[in-house]
Formats: structure tokens, sequence, C-alpha cells
């Protein structure tokens, strides 16, 4: 295949209910959407930077630029006869893991909607269907988390994730296990707390977590490493794990026992086959992250949660929680016992609402 055109769509929509994180709350997101053609057939990606640096130094305006600059301009005109060449080809651009994937998954949506297969079935995957969970931000509450937790339990979701920072952590755990039992529950701290916390965070363990998410640093991988020895709780790794060679560091130096794998972080599909194998060869489990994509980058998930070593359930839920209308049809929805079905179209195989794309984009731009 032969990439002619690359267009870019810098999209704005609302969030149904706020969101909230350590790093702040959001009402709505701002991403980009690529669309990438040749011969005729076309793929569809979705740049996961968002319109801040707090999660990730990249944002949507510094994708824009790369991608234009110079993504594009390594990948028009060129020929390649799989996508997994494309994250090797692009080699020389240092970082930007996010612009890099966007462009990626698009190129391998491209490539399964030309041979007519399934992204699941080019991928390597092996179910028809996913484990879904559910990622529950900071509410204003106690009471309102609870009923948010509620609500997701009752719409059959296999595991609760509660969002932590400093002064809402120990409280906000008690009060789940005390209201709702043991159900399988983890915890997200988004890098809010310090080794010095190791203590308090120790005060966790008796509540039978399945894991905490990146308690430290972003960048940190050693001080993690101090952490697991100090604390019974998995500690699982996600802003920390950008590249393979750190989860393979992060491997050996037992500075996790789970990792998240979200293919915008790490620079596509082929890095997270690479990650997803290389965990799978340790005995380490992965699960799949989320960061509030929209119903194309959603789907890219779903195909990718689909191979063997996904074994706890992800943070993909169903599009309306997040936006409504999304701009996919079908809209992904879970059924009630917690799983998603992997779509069997071509491609991601779900069909993009140009309409409403096109009401949600700021900015439009093709290469």
């Amino acid at each position: 295949m032969t990439i002619e055109k690359i267009e870019l769509f810098l999209c704005r929509l609302p969030l149904v209910h706020f969101f909230e994180t350590s790093f702040g709350r959001s009402y709505d997101r701002t991403f980009v959407l690529i669309r990438v053609q040749s011969a005729g057939s076309e793929g569809w990606g979705e740049a996961v930077a968002e319109a801040n640096p707090y999660y990730s130094s990249e944002t949507t305006e510094t994708v824009w630029h790369i991608i234009e600059g110079f993504i594009a301009p390594l990948l028009i005109g060129q020929r390649f006869d799989h996508p997994r060449e494309i994250y090797p080809h692009l080699k020389r651009i240092r970082g930007h893991n996010m612009a890099k994937a966007g462009v990626e998954m698009a190129i391998w949506d491209l490539y399964a909607r030309s041979r007519n297969q399934p992204l699941s079935q080019v991928l390597g995957g092996t179910r028809d269907r996913i484990a879904s969970g559910v990622s529950i931000g900071i509410q204003d509450s106690l009471d309102q988390l609870m009923g948010k937790i509620d609500k997701e339990l009752a719409a059959g979701y296999q595991r609760i994730k509660i969002k932590i920072k400093p002064g809402w952590d120990l409280d906000a755990v008690e009060r789940v296990r005390k209201t709702f039992g043991n159900i399988p529950l983890q915890v997200d701290a988004n890098a809010a707390y310090t080794l010095p916390d190791a203590p308090m965070l120790a005060k966790l363990d008796p509540y039978d977590l399945l894991l905490i998410e990146q308690p430290l640093d972003y960048d940190d991988v050693m001080d993690h490493a101090v952490l697991q020895r100090q604390i019974k709780t998995p500690v699982c790794l996600d802003e920390s794990i950008h590249t393979v060679r750190i989860a393979r560091d992060a491997i050996e130096a037992k500075a996790c026992r789970i990792i998240n794998i979200k293919p915008g972080r790490v620079g596509g599909h082929q890095a997270s086959i690479e990650l997803h194998d290389l965990c799978a060869a340790h005995g380490i489990p992965v699960w799949h992250g989320g960061m509030l994509e929209s119903g194309i980058g959603r789907a890219h998930n779903i195909h990718l949660a689909s191979l063997p070593n996904f074994s706890l359930p992800g943070d993909i839920a169903a599009s309306k929680r997040y936006y409504e209308p999304d701009l996919i049809e079908p809209a992904i929805d879970v059924a009630r016992d917690g799983t998603i079905e992997v779509p069997t179209g071509p491609g991601i195989g779900v069909n993009i609402a140009r309409e409403r794309v096109d009401k949600a984009t700021l900015r439009h731009l093709s290469v």
C-alpha cells in the first residue's frame, strides 16, 4: 500500500459528565483524528493527546505540528507491505508517541479494511468479546462516588477503578468496601504521590485491591521498585511505560507486577504488540487503559484488547458514558455480563458518522 493522503481533524466533544483526576477536572475533550487514504481505501485513527500537557508532554498542538511537519513527509508517497513497518520507519523522530500512534493506527485500519478483515484478526487477537471495567473520576462527595459505582455495577461492568489523590484515598476505598463488599476494585493515582507516602499507601493493603496504578512520578521506575517492596498491593505502571525498553527495565527491577498498555502512549499497535509479548514472556498480566477516546479510538482499543495476555478488564466502556452522540455507528455498548463484542466488520468495524465529525471539527488539514 502507498500512503497517498493524510487528513487531520482537530475536534472537541463535550463529556456527558465531568471527569476528574489528580490533574484536574475536565468537562470536554479536545483531540486529533487522523484519516489516511490509499488506492481507494481509508483508515481512521485518533491521537490521545489532550489540549493540556498534564498527563503527557504531548498536546493536540504538538501532535498537529509533528504529523504535518514530520510524519506526513516521511509517509506520503511511500509504499509499505504491512503496517508493522510504520513504527520503525518513524524511529528517526524521537518521542512524540501519541502523534506517531494516531497515524500508525489509522494505517492498521486502512490495511485491515483493504484486506476485508477485522483489525483484531490482523493484530493477532484471539477473543470475540473483551471484559470491560470502568474508571470513575474523583467526585464532589463520597455519597456521589457511591452513587456512580452503584450505577456502573448495575450496568454490568466487571471491575471498578476509582481515581485517588492525597486527601481522597483511604476514606474513599474504605467506603467502597463497606458499601459494595469484595467487588473487583483498583485505584489510579496518576502519579499523585511520592516515595515518602509509602506508609500511607501501605494502609491500602488490607482492602484487597487488584492494583494501584501509577502511584509515583510519571517518569520513575526505581522509586516504584522500592515502593513495591514496601506494599503488598500490586503496583501497575502506566505513565512510566512509554517504550518497550522501559517496560523491560521495570520488569527486571521488579518495579511493578502489572502493566497498563495504552497504544497512544507507546506509539501505536506494533509497539503495543511488542509490549504485550514482552509481558507475556515474563508472566506479567496486562490490561488496556483508556484516554476518554471517542468511538474511533475506542474501537481500536477493543481490537487490541482481544490479544491473549490482556487478562484483566480494561478501561474500555460504553460510548454513552462519555459522549452522546459519539462519532461512530453503532455506538459501543457493554452487555449485561460486562463484556464488549469485538467488531467483525473490516478494519475497526464501525461506521464513521462524518456529519458528527464535521460538526465537532475546529480545524482541518489535508496533506
